[in-house]
C-alpha cells in the first residue's frame, strides 16, 4: 500500500515546478498568437520548456532564459537595428544588455523574445523559434530603408 501512494504522489510531485509568472501581451487572444503558441518548440539547446501563467507565453529554462510573448502591437518602422533570423526579421532591442529584446518585424500580431544572454544564445533563440513565429505572415522586409 505504501509502495502505491508513493507511485501515486511521484508524478503529483513532478507537476509542482513553479510556472513561470508573464504578463500577457495585449493583442495576445489574436488567433494568430494560438497558431504559434502550439508551434513554440518543447526546448531550444538545451534548455526544457516551462508552464507560463499567461495567454500566449512560453519560457525556457531554469531559471527562465528565454521568454516568448506573442500578441504585441506590429511594428513597422523603428530606430532599432534589425536582424534576420531563421528567415524572420527581428528588432533587436539591446538597452538592457545582456538580456536582450527581440521583437518581430511587420507581423501582425507581433511576438517579443526576451533572451539572457548569459544563459542562451539570441541567435539561437529566434532561430529556434522562426517556425512558429513564421505562421504570421510579415507586410514586409526589413531594411535600412524601412527601419
Amino acid at each position: 500500500m505504501r509502495k502505491l501512494l508513493l507511485l501515486l504522489l511521484i508524478p503529483l510531485l513532478a507537476g509542482c515546478a513553479a510556472n513561470v509568472n508573464l504578463e500577457a501581451a495585449p493583442l495576445a487572444n489574436d488567433p494568430a498568437c494560438a497558431e504559434v503558441s502550439v508551434r513554440y518548440p518543447s526546448s531550444i539547446g538545451d534548455l526544457a520548456q516551462r508552464y507560463t501563467n499567461a495567454q500566449a507565453t512560453s519560457a525556457w529554462g531554469e531559471p527562465a532564459a528565454i521568454i516568448a510573448r506573442c500578441g504585441l502591437e506590429p511594428v513597422e518602422v523603428s530606430e532599432l537595428s534589425c536582424v534576420t533570423a531563421g528567415g524572420v526579421d527581428w528588432l533587436v532591442d539591446d538597452s538592457q544588455a545582456p538580456s536582450y529584446r527581440f521583437i518581430s518585424f511587420a507581423r501582425n500580431p507581433a511576438v517579443e523574445v526576451i533572451v539572457d544572454s548569459e544563459m542562451a544564445s539570441g541567435v539561437g533563440a529566434l532561430e529556434a523559434l522562426a517556425g512558429a513565429v513564421s505562421k504570421i505572415p510579415a507586410s514586409k522586409v526589413c531594411t535600412e530603408v524601412t527601419n
